[in-house]
């Protein structure tokens, strides 16, 4: 009792509020009120998930098996501010409670749920530093909680890569080639993974990140996203 009382008293003193609408969070909500939630631009990629937008968008550049993404990207919209809040406004939280969320999309929709391992892509280490903590890796983590499947961060970055705004499809994958390492810690023979990243617009990232974990002989390896745009 003692406990709730201090609950109550931190949450008037210090409200909780909805990291996207500023609401005041109710008991069972974390970082997201219900009502953003529930209006979330939410995908049906992983319903046809080897034949969408994704798939299409990757063609040529790797051999994945499925892609799939949670939040359907919009310019001014609920994803974009989403993944604004990861990059430069220190929401670790925000996005291990948004893998939560899809990993139980993915149980409600009675998804094939045979991956043994999710790897996240890797941020640069002096990236890393600078911002703390690897948004795609919390996004992962919470993925893994609700599924229980164990999180590896298999690969590395070796360098940095320029920007990637404005440049064309093939420019992009040229961009990306050989910037991606296996860890010598983590070994992903033979595992049927999930790549997870924040967002994904032509794929070039990931699909230069499945290469690097296929040639290491994973078994397969399906692309999954915080966020991703259409055609």
């Amino acid at each position: 009792m003692r406990l709730f009382f201090v609950k109550d008293f931190l949450d008037l003193i210090f409200p909780r509020n909805c990291e996207l609408c500023g609401r005041t969070l109710f008991d069972g909500e974390n970082s997201l009120c219900s009502i953003c939630v529930g209006t979330f631009p939410v995908t049906s990629y992983h319903l046809r998930a080897t034949d969408n937008d994704l798939t299409e968008k990757i063609k040529g550049l790797s051999e994945i098996g499925r892609a799939m993404a949670y939040l359907k990207f919009t310019k001014e919209g609920k994803s974009q501010k989403i993944l604004h809040k990861l990059k430069y406004k220190n929401k670790p939280q925000l996005a291990h409670e948004l893998g939560i969320l899809y990993g139980r999309l993915l149980i409600e929709s009675e998804c094939l749920l045979d991956w043994t391992l999710i790897v996240p892509v890797p941020l640069h280490p002096l990236k890393l530093k600078r911002r703390g903590y690897n948004q795609s890796e919390k996004f992962g983590l919470g993925l893994s909680e609700v599924l229980s499947i164990p999180l590896e961060n298999a690969l590395e970055r070796k360098k940095f890569t320029q920007t990637q705004t404005n440049k064309t499809r093939l420019e992009r994958m040229s961009n990306v080639e050989e910037v991606f390492q296996i860890s010598p810690l983590v070994s992903v023979a033979s595992h049927h993974i999930m790549l997870v990243d924040d967002v994904l617009t032509t794929g070039a990232t990931m699909c230069a990140c499945a290469n690097a974990l296929l040639a290491n002989k994973a078994k397969t390896v399906d692309l999954v996203t915080l966020a991703a745009g259409g055609k």
